[in-house]
């Protein structure tokens, strides 16, 4: 993993977030993860660890998870071509390259809850 924000929090505790990580894992081979951060941001330093995490306890293959890290003008890769406009901004799609969910720092949940939410109500 590119991102240092992206790296496991070792204390994060995958049995408190049981429903989460078994969402996460049961569609682990069927979509892929685009996470748009900056190890600068303070927001992605908060969410993210976390979320690396959820995804290592949901044993989501490093393939399956693209890391994109931005400068401090949020200017980088495909940042035009998905709108990227606040980060963390986390883009999930099918194999297809279909958008299904994606998860922007002001959601009201951490990331790894609310995206498993919006995978269980669309696949």
């Amino acid at each position: 993993m590119s991102l240092e924000t992206m790296q496991p929090n070792p204390t994060w505790d995958a049995a408190s977030y049981e429903d989460a990580v078994n969402t996460l894992e049961a569609h682990n081979d069927e979509v892929v993860y685009t996470v748009w951060a900056g190890d600068w941001c303070k927001d992605c330093r908060k969410l993210l660890p976390d979320f690396g995490a959820a995804l290592e306890a949901a044993a989501v293959s490093d393939d399956r998870i693209n890391e994109i890290a931005l400068d401090q003008d949020k200017q980088g890769p495909m940042v035009e071509e998905y709108d990227i406009e606040y980060i963390p901004t986390i883009v999930v799609e099918n194999d297809d390259g279909e958008e299904l969910t994606r998860f922007v720092e002001s959601e009201d949940l951490p990331p790894a809850i609310w995206l498993a939410a919006e995978l269980d109500e669309r696949l």
